[in-house]
């Protein structure tokens, strides 16, 4: 019953190649967009990521790897987690949500502090 559907499908000229059977082309691979990133920002030093959360935490905070906060340093963390991937072994990724949660703190803290400020210049 299949053969004389394809038979049918040959007449019809459903099938260019002429073989029913012919394997199709493979697409190309598809690029990740996250390999493509091009930034003009500042890099964290070699090897950051590898060490503990607090560390980790304490270099993306810093002016020098983060000149627009700790924010900044909370992207690039991100970024990093979502691009490795499935290549983190369990204790580097257990590791690298610590210091997620650690400058997720600290990014709190920046958000707050300003908003006191200026609370209490209103009230006097």
């Amino acid at each position: 019953m299949a053969g004389s559907t394809a038979a049918a499908w040959l007449r019809a000229g459903i099938y260019p190649s002429g073989d029913p059977m012919a394997s199709k082309k493979k697409a190309a691979p598809r690029r990740k967009w996250s390999a493509k990133v091009d930034t003009e920002s500042t890099y964290p030093p070699e090897g950051l990521f590898k060490q503990s959360a607090a560390v980790i935490a304490r270099a993306l905070a810093s002016p020098e790897v983060s000149p627009k906060g700790p924010g900044s340093g909370m992207r690039m963390l991100s970024f990093y987690i979502n691009r490795a991937g499935r290549n983190l072994d369990a204790k580097q990724r257990t590791e690298l949500e610590k210091a997620k949660e650690l400058l997720h703190q600290r990014v709190e803290r920046e958000r707050e502090s300003p908003q006191k400020s200026t609370r209490r210049e209103k009230a006097a």
